[in-house]
C-alpha cells in the first residue's frame, strides 16, 4: 500500500485577498479626514484584522490537511499490522514447539553431563587413593633408603675417626720419640688424611698449648673433675672432631697444673681409642618424615 502524498493549498488567493484589505484600510486612512472618526478607525481596524486572518488561513488549513493524512496513514499502519497477527501468532507457535523440543534435548544432554560428572568423580576418588597408596609406599621405601644411608654415613665416620685417632697416636709418639725424620713423616701423613678427610666434611681439631678450657669443645681426661675458672689447655691427648660444622666430638685435654705429666705410653694409649669406644658417634641416624 503507497503512502498518501502531503496536501498542498495555493496560497496566492489567500495572499492577493489579504493584499486587498491592506490596501482597503490604506484607503480609508488616505481618504479620512483628520482626526478619523469612530467609523472609519474600525472600518480600518477591521481590514487590517481579516487580512491578517486570511493570510493565516492557509497555513491552518495546511496544517489540518496534515494531520488527517497522518491519522489514515496512522490507521493504514495499524490494519497492516492487525493482518500480520495471524503470521506472527503463526511463528510464535513454531518457535514454541522448537523451544520446547530444545528444552527436552538440553535436560538429556543435562542428565548425560551428571552421569559423566558422577563417573569421573568416581575415577578422580580411586585415582586419588592410587597415588596415595603409591606415594605412602614411596615414601615409605625412601625412609628405609635415608635410614641405610645415615647407617652407612655412622659407619663410615666411625671408621675415619678410628683412622684419624691411630695417626694421632702415631704422630704423638713419634713427638715423644724425639727423631726429627720420623716427626717429619708422620706430621706429614697426619696433614695428608686430615685433608682427604676435610673434603667429605670431616674436620680434626686440636687444642693448642695455654688456649682457655672451653666445655664445649674440650673434654678433660678425668671425666669427674672440674676445671677450675680460667683454666688452660697443657697437651691435647684427643682430636676433636666436627662433621659439616656440627661438633662431632671434643678434643680430649689436659690442663695446666692439673697433677703429674702423663707418660708417653699411656698419653699414646688415650689417644689411639678401642673399637668399641664410640660414645661421641652418632650411632642412631637422622628420622626423616
Amino acid at each position: 500500500m503507497s503512502d498518501p502524498t502531503e496536501p498542498k493549498l495555493a496560497k496566492w488567493p489567500f495572499y492577493l485577498g489579504d493584499a486587498l484589505l491592506l490596501g482597503a484600510a490604506y484607503f480609508i486612512c488616505y481618504q479620512g479626514k483628520l482626526p478619523m472618526g469612530h467609523w472609519e478607525m474600525c472600518l480600518a481596524v477591521l481590514c487590517l484584522a481579516a487580512g491578517a486572518v486570511l493570510s493565516s488561513a492557509p497555513f491552518v488549513l495546511e496544517y489540518r490537511a496534515r494531520m488527517k493524512v497522518a491519522e489514515a496513514g496512522a490507521l493504514t499502519s495499524v490494519v497492516s499490522q492487525i493482518q500480520n497477527l495471524e503470521s506472527i501468532a503463526g511463528q510464535i507457535s513454531g518457535a514454541t514447539g522448537r523451544w520446547q523440543e530444545a528444552q527436552e534435548q538440553a535436560e538429556k544432554t543435562a542428565a548425560g553431563a551428571r552421569d559423566i560428572a558422577e563417573r569421573m568423580t568416581a575415577e578422580v576418588k580411586s585415582f586419588t587413593e592410587f597415588l596415595q597408596r603409591a606415594n605412602d609406599s614411596e615414601r615409605a621405601t625412601l625412609r628405609l633408603e635415608v635410614e641405610k644411608l645415615h647407617r652407612g654415613e655412622n659407619e663410615w665416620l666411625q671408621v675415619l675417626v678410628r683412622m684419624l685417632d691411630h695417626v694421632f697416636a702415631l704422630n704423638q709418639g713419634a713427638r715423644r720419640s724425639g727423631q726429627p725424620n720420623l716427626i717429619e713423616q708422620l706430621s706429614r701423613f697426619q696433614d695428608a688424611c686430615r685433608d682427604a678427610t676435610r673434603r667429605v666434611g670431616l674436620a680434626p681439631f686440636t687444642a693448642s698449648e695455654a688456649e682457655p678450657f672451653d666445655a664445649q669443645r674440650h673434654q678433660l681426661v678425668e671425666p669427674a673433675v672440674k676445671p677450675p675458672a680460667g683454666a688452660t689447655v697443657a697437651e691435647t691427648i684427643a682430636t676433636g672432631y666436627t662433621f659439616q660444622g656440627k661438633l662431632l666430638r671434643p678434643a680430649l685435654v689436659r690442663l695446666q697444673d692439673s697433677g703429674t705429666t702423663m707418660p708417653s705410653g699411656e698419653a699414646a694409649a688415650v689417644g689411639a681409642p678401642s673399637e668399641g669406644e664410640h660414645s661421641h658417634l652418632p650411632l642412631e641416624p637422622e628420622k626423616t618424615e
